[in-house]
């Protein structure tokens, strides 16, 4: 007489595991079948270690079906499913391609105010003076941010002194970095520090428009975006879709940088952005070993240009082997008590006066 499953499933229950339980009761029994005399099944463990611990168990499984009268041949598979798999960790990519917005420019979610920082051509110190503007302002208690949108050649990490990669624990959301103060976020700080950014337009406006999007500023009195050189994709871009409350032009006293400095000037009134002021920058080098004064770039440009296109003029910023040295090592010169920092302070202060920072 041919032996049936639930004579083989009785016959497994009184085989005991460690630990207590049996073979069905645990609900191990797996893909059971009975072909006249043939018994085959799976027991499943539930790690590879359980699976070596149950070979006793196996073993006096078999035993147990030869002994059932009807059972000719017995067949155990011992499988283990392992742990679940982990999900894959969040990856976050930047430099997508921008999605679309409706209805405008658009606040910052819990930032107050969003100032620009921008330059009609690079090498005028429009980054040092960003740095060490929004190390100023957090000096004299307001909650700043500064995000370091200039994508092809981000300088801010070095500025302030942070290497570290920010964290995203769901891929989506950013957490930005503290230094000195401050609140910081730059596309330098997910790339390799020689790495090149080679992307076309629309990457760079998705990567200006997660760096602002989807960091985690908290609540910022004053966020200050350091902008590349020039009226580029990013400039039009920010100017299009975040509301900003002004930008501050910096330039040195040449002619050159002058000319620059105009259609930067230019574009922002084209763009309906508020001129907060102009900022000459290295405006006078004060020698470190003798003390005479050389301007080096002329002097006074600024001041009179901001004079004719009747816009506030912020104040003179030196040229200064300190302030240079500050930025190489990551502590902006506005973080300490050096001379150098006072014109920083003085910036800041008068921003703050104005109440637009």
């Amino acid at each position: 007489m041919a032996v049936t499953k639930d004579e083989i499933l009785r016959a497994l229950s009184g085989v005991v595991l460690p630990g207590g339980g049996d073979l069905v009761s645990r609900d191990l029994i797996r893909a059971l079948a009975v072909e006249g005399g043939a018994v085959r099944f799976v027991i499943e463990a539930e790690s590879p270690e359980a699976a070596r611990a149950l070979g006793p168990v196996q073993a006096a499984a078999e035993a147990a079906l030869r002994a059932l009268p009807g059972v000719e041949t017995v067949q155990v598979v011992m499988t283990a499913h392992g742990p679940a798999a982990k999900p894959p960790a969040p990856s976050l990519k930047i430099g997508q391609h921008p999605t679309p917005q409706q209805g405008g420019p658009q606040k910052v979610s819990g930032v107050d105010r969003i100032i620009a920082v921008a330059s009609g051509k690079g090498g005028v110190g429009k980054s040092t003076v960003s740095s060490n503007l929004a190390v100023a302002l957090a000096r004299q208690g307001r909650r700043v941010g500064l995000l370091d949108a200039d994508i092809y050649g981000p300088s801010q990490p070095r500025m302030m002194g942070v290497n570290k990669r920010p964290a995203s624990p769901d891929g989506k959301i950013i957490e930005p970095l503290q230094a000195h103060g401050v609140t910081m976020m730059s596309i330098g700080l997910m790339l390799k520090e020689d790495e090149a950014v080679i992307w076309r337009g629309p990457m760079i406006m998705g990567a200006l428009q997660q760096l602002l999007g989807q960091v985690a500023w908290g609540k910022l009195d004053v966020l200050i975006i350091d902008l590349p050189p020039g009226t580029g994709d990013i400039q039009l871009s920010l100017a299009q879709r975040t509301q900003l409350t002004g930008a501050l032009v910096v330039s040195t006293p040449q002619d050159v940088a002058l000319l620059d400095a105009r259609k930067a000037l230019d574009m922002f009134s084209k763009l309906k952005v508020p001129v907060l002021g102009l900022i000459e920058n290295m405006s006078t080098f004060c020698c470190p070993n003798c003390g005479h004064e050389t301007q080096i770039f002329g002097h006074g440009g600024v001041k009179a240009e901001a004079a004719k296109l009747g816009l506030p003029f912020l104040g003179e910023l030196p040229l200064a082997l300190s302030v240079r040295e500050a930025g190489d090592s990551g502590v902006p010169i506005a973080a300490t008590e050096a001379p150098e920092a006072a014109a920083y302070a003085r910036l800041a202060a008068g921003l703050i006066a104005g109440g637009v920072a």
